[in-house]
């Protein structure tokens, strides 16, 4: 039997915004939500979800800024005030379209813009961190809105040796465990992740990490060789060939090897990454890269799972959310290297998902305020859990 998760819940509760951009930079993705409960009660009713696109120039400036050698302080400093405005343009878009008023929001929870991530462990100075720069700042936001808001939820992870990622797991488990089968929550944004919750779990038995790019390095090809965002329903992927030579080499990055707890970003499969595609595959047609992407893609999800889970035929279920279920070349693949594990997305367990993020954010902000942790120790790799972000008051 599948139990569903606990999705509807009619007492009052809070109204809450969640607010997400991904790796991919795509655009604002916000959902209001009412929550009740905490912690292991925790009970959600989303009431409005939508993608708030960025315009074209300013997608490109973000992705500049993530581009460590193009991107400046100050631009970088701009970046972070135009985010927090397109963010707050977005709370006051979804308001109006539920027909609700400011007055009626008790708080914001907000990921930010990524714009670079980097959770290996330096030791500079006599100091030994790793670091991660979301911008939106959230005083910004909360300036803007007039609406407390909760935001930097990474920071204090990786202050307590973590990664800072991933997060969206406690989400999963607070919503998403079940009394009757293992299950897969796998999230195909810019960056692939994926969190397993075996069957009757607690907090300390979840597994989640970052498989590897997502849509990132597809996308990235996509803009190069077709001065397209993306390749939409895959298909440039189907009109191509896999090169064997250039997956292999794809295949082999260290990264993937690596066991858990891990995470990942531009910084690992960005520009450099992208210009060596180019450079190995110049001999071939733009449609044969995008299918080795693609096919790099799924690989790379379906290694994870062999290598790092422990699932059981007939037993585990694969539910999946982000860009990335659209692409049905990707999808294809990952049922040819898990056949074992049907492909559902989470509308099978009650939330869209293309809320499922944002909703988290809005679920994160709530356990912030209800002084709960927002991270799982053995995910991130952090010392304790503790609650995480930074609360910021109109």
């Amino acid at each position: 039997m599948t139990t569903r998760p606990a999705i509807h819940h009619r007492t009052k509760g809070k109204i809450i915004i969640g607010l997400m951009s991904g790796t991919s930079a795509d655009g604002v993705n916000a959902a209001l939500v009412r929550v009740t409960g905490s912690g292991a009660g925790t009970r959600i009713r989303l009431i409005k979800s939508a993608i708030y696109p960025y315009p074209a120039r300013f997608r490109a400036f973000l992705l500049r800024l993530a581009d460590n050698r193009t991107s400046r302080v100050a631009d970088i400093t701009t970046g972070d005030m135009l985010v927090a405005s397109f963010f707050a343009e977005a709370v006051k878009k979804i308001l109006r379209s539920a027909g609700l008023s400011r007055d009626s929001v008790d708080l914001i929870g907000s990921h930010g813009q990524t714009i670079h991530h980097l959770p290996k462990k330096r030791t500079l100075f006599g100091k030994t961190i790793a670091s991660t720069l979301q911008i939106g700042n959230p005083s910004a936001i909360a300036g803007m809105t007039g609406i407390t808001t909760v935001g930097d939820f990474r920071i204090a992870d990786m202050a307590l040796g973590g990664e800072g990622a991933p997060l969206v797991p406690l989400f999963d488990y607070l919503l998403f465990r079940s009394a009757d089968a293992h299950r897969i929550l796998l999230n195909i944004g810019g960056i692939a992740n994926l969190t397993f919750l075996p069957r009757n779990c607690r907090r300390q038995d979840v597994i989640a990490f970052d498989t590897g790019p997502g849509n990132m390095v597809i996308d990235a090809l996509m803009r190069r060789c077709f001065n397209r965002p993306r390749d939409t329903g895959g298909e440039i992927a189907r009109s191509g060939q896999i090169i064997p030579g250039l997956l292999s080499w794809m295949a082999a990055h260290r990264f993937l090897r690596r066991p858990p707890p891990k995470s990942t970003g531009r910084e690992l499969f960005g520009e450099p990454f992208v210009r060596e595609i180019l450079r190995r595959g110049k001999h071939h047609t733009p449609a044969d890269l995008i299918t080795t992407a693609s096919e790099f893609t799924a690989l790379t999800i379906a290694g994870a799972v062999r290598s790092f889970l422990p699932i059981r035929r007939g037993t585990t279920e694969l539910y999946a959310s982000g860009g990335g279920i659209y692409n049905r070349y990707l999808t294809e693949a990952l049922s040819r290297y898990l056949p074992e594990l049907p492909f559902r997305t989470t509308e099978a367990l009650g939330l869209p998902p293309d809320a499922k993020e944002a909703v988290c954010f809005a679920v994160l902000a709530h356990e912030t305020l209800s002084g709960r942790p927002g991270n799982l120790p053995q995910v991130t790799g952090a010392r304790k859990a503790l609650p995480l972000g930074v609360v910021a008051r109109p």
